[in-house]
């Protein structure tokens, strides 16, 4: 059966990644247009860019549980064959969902880390449009936070499924290396 330390590790560590997540969208990057009288012109200036390194930690966090659940489940690839029935059935359509959220909830977090570490460095002279300030969009990290939560709850379930199908799995032979043949009259 499924290892209760397993699933608590697993559960864990996405908590983290989901926190992480969910603070980096709270501390996402703005920036203030500022005048310089002296030189006569406008410029970006930026807050704390700290969302880009909980983003990043959130990226890592869930790219740890998603590794450790692919090895100890051998990622369909190696081992004893799993019995058939639903736990099987089960398994496979989790898998396969588990890999698409931990995908978009990786790019969300890549692509949100990458946009709030960008800072444009346009100055315009006074009397001109002001500089465009560009700062990431809100809930992209959100939108991972979400794909993690969503992606916690189906490598749970998968990975539940997936030693339900292996424990339950029983060889056709009987361990002879012989073929054994009925009585001949």
């Amino acid at each position: 059966m499924a290892s209760k330390l397993l699933l608590i590790a697993i559960v864990i560590v996405n908590i983290i990644a989901f926190g992480l997540a969910v603070a980096a969208e709270q501390r996402r990057s703005h920036a203030n247009i500022v005048q310089d009288n002296e030189k006569n012109y406008n410029y970006c200036v930026y807050d704390s860019d700290i969302a880009t390194g909980y983003g990043v930690g959130a990226f890592l966090f869930l790219l740890v549980s998603q590794v450790i659940v692919m090895l100890v489940s051998r990622c369909f690839c190696c081992g004893k064959p799993l019995s058939p029935g639903g736990a099987r059935a089960w398994a496979v359509v989790l898998f396969i969902t588990c890999w698409i959220f931990f995908f978009i909830a990786e790019a969300c977090l890549l692509a949100g880390s990458v946009s709030n570490a960008y800072h444009t460095k346009y100055r315009t002279i006074f009397g001109e449009d002001p500089p465009d300030c560009q700062t990431l969009r809100k809930g992209v990290f959100g939108a991972g936070a979400a794909f993690i939560f969503l992606n916690t709850i189906v490598s749970s379930f998968y990975y539940t499924n997936y030693s339900r199908a292996r424990a339950s799995f029983q060889s056709y032979g009987t361990g002879e290396a012989a073929v054994g043949l009925g009585t001949f009259k």
